[in-house]
């Protein structure tokens, strides 16, 4: 598609789209590809007879003067364009007491396929609007145990449709689980002691789950670690600060981390007796714990019994992450799955998650079939997502986003170690022009459109490659910060 109609439809947009009509007085005309003229402005004058049954008198004038300069203006036409037509046409005075009945019309960058008539208080432009969406669209997934975002890249617009967020804990080290120092842990001759004053082989209590009673478990490992998170659970008389990790007895026997814990569940004291959770609240701070290993796994802490059995936990993050593949699975076939314009899938992220997510059976098949890059990434969510398309320019080679950061990029790298190769501003391009020294001419599409057509009839009569720049990436928002106009020279002007 050309680039300067595409422009150009991208301006008539913008401003129809400020037009707003005080009633159903704004009129669209649509004329298909090869559709006949004549049929289309006797349909219109039918329409202005209609017109006179309309019961308000400011409206109903504004309609038929609306429709009268309409019929005119088509009349000007010979044939219908190559592409067919679109046209509107209505009051654009902004002051209640002044009419300003005016008509714009625009030979599309696209065949028009609908025939339209309609009016209403704002123009109908959904169909132009179409033909600026990018044709060739990619699904993009980024993702870590930690959160995953669903998106899409349309030409040079990068569109986040969905944010989720795992649940699944942190890898643990040894042991794993960890209590705040000031915690108390029963020990074997009926004293206590704060966890961090254990030594290896001192004596605590556990309890043995195959005899049913109290007993006597030795200290094999005391350390320090960091934790992000300090998670506070109180009972009536109790109350254990944790690690998410931290696994504690159920009534029933089970136990749940804390980060599973809710105030319906049953903890169990150094009685066996069940305990009701009153409260559970985290704390968002760094904390250095302690983590112990006893010879039964469990131990009681502050009288509650604990765990400490890093395979269980184990099986608890296993598990919470498959959950997570899942939703990020669904999400992404909902979003993708059966959409033909969508030509390939990336997906990428921090460590090895990507790759345990493609491997499993989370993707539909159609569209693992359509992944055509997996990409290491160091972020997640929307820096993600811009990091994944800025890492998949091999693969997106062809497409419009590429092509602009490139030349964007090119002009950049020019201006920071040759800039008397650039110039800047529309005094200086304009010079540049004159003097025949414009190699490239890139153009912000911000710039006013009485600013750009001047500008291109200059590019044109010296050879002078013309690039609209969108606003939608880093670059473009570069280009549009240092004016909006600058120009890649073919060789330096010297004053």
């Amino acid at each position: 598609m050309d680039k300067r109609k595409v422009q150009k439809l991208k301006k008539f947009i913008k401003e129809l789209e400020a037009i707003k009509g005080r009633h159903t007085e704004l009129v669209s005309v649509y004329v298909p590809q090869g559709y006949d003229l004549i049929k289309i402005i006797q349909h219109l004058e039918q329409e202005q007879g209609t017109a006179t049954n309309i019961k308000d008198k400011n409206n109903r004038q504004r309609v038929i003067d609306s429709l009268e300069k309409m019929i005119r203006h088509l009349r000007l036409y010979k044939r219908t364009p190559e592409n067919g037509l679109a046209a509107f046409s209505g009051n654009a005075s902004i002051n209640e007491s002044k009419v300003d009945i005016k008509v714009w019309s625009i030979e599309p960058p696209s065949p028009i396929q609908t025939r339209l008539y309609r009016c209403d208080q704002n123009f109908v432009l959904d169909i132009l609007k179409e033909m600026l969406e990018s044709k060739e669209i990619y699904g993009l997934v980024v993702l870590d145990n930690r959160d995953g975002t669903i998106g899409l890249l349309k030409g040079t617009s990068i569109i986040e449709l969905m944010h989720l967020t795992s649940g699944v804990p942190g890898k643990i080290k040894s042991g794993g689980q960890c209590l705040m120092p000031g915690t108390s842990v029963d020990l074997s001759d009926g004293q206590s002691v704060h966890i961090e004053e254990l030594e290896e082989d001192d004596e605590v209590m556990s309890y043995d789950f195959e005899k049913n009673k109290n007993a006597v478990s030795s200290v094999k490992k005391v350390w320090k670690t960091t934790k992000e998170n300090v998670y506070v659970i109180k009972t009536k008389d109790e109350e254990v600060q944790c690690s998410a990790d931290h696994l504690l007895f159920l009534g029933d026997g089970s136990t749940k981390a804390a980060f599973e814990l809710t105030k319906e569940d049953k903890l169990v004291d150094s009685r066996w007796k069940e305990v009701a959770i009153k409260s559970i609240k985290v704390l968002d701070k760094e904390a250095t714990m302690v983590d112990i290993e006893v010879s039964k796994g469990n131990f009681f802490a502050n009288k509650i019994l604990v765990h400490n059995s890093q395979a269980r936990f184990a099986r608890l993050r296993e598990g919470a992450a498959k959950d997570f593949y899942k939703r990020i699975g669904e999400a992404a076939n909902k979003e993708f799955l059966g959409k033909k314009e969508i030509k390939g899938v990336i997906v990428g992220g921090p460590g090895p998650t990507k790759e345990t997510f493609l491997d499993g059976d989370y993707l539909n098949n159609e569209l693992k079939r359509k992944v055509i890059g997996i990409k290491d990434l160091s972020y997640t969510g929307e820096f993600g997502l811009n990091e994944l398309v800025d890492k998949s320019s091999d693969l997106l080679a062809q497409e419009l986003i590429t092509r602009e950061k490139n030349i964007v990029n090119k002009v950049l790298e020019t201006l920071a170690k040759h800039p008397e190769m650039v110039a800047y501003g529309q005094v200086e391009v304009e010079k540049a022009l004159e003097y025949g020294a414009v190699e490239t001419l890139l153009i912000s599409e911000e710039v006013d459109e009485s600013i750009v057509e001047e500008l291109e009839k200059k590019a044109d009569a010296t050879g002078a490659e013309i690039e609209f720049i969108s606003t939608d990436t880093n670059e473009g928002k570069q280009i549009k910060e240092i004016t909006g106009i600058v120009a890649l020279l073919r060789f330096a002007i010297t004053n």
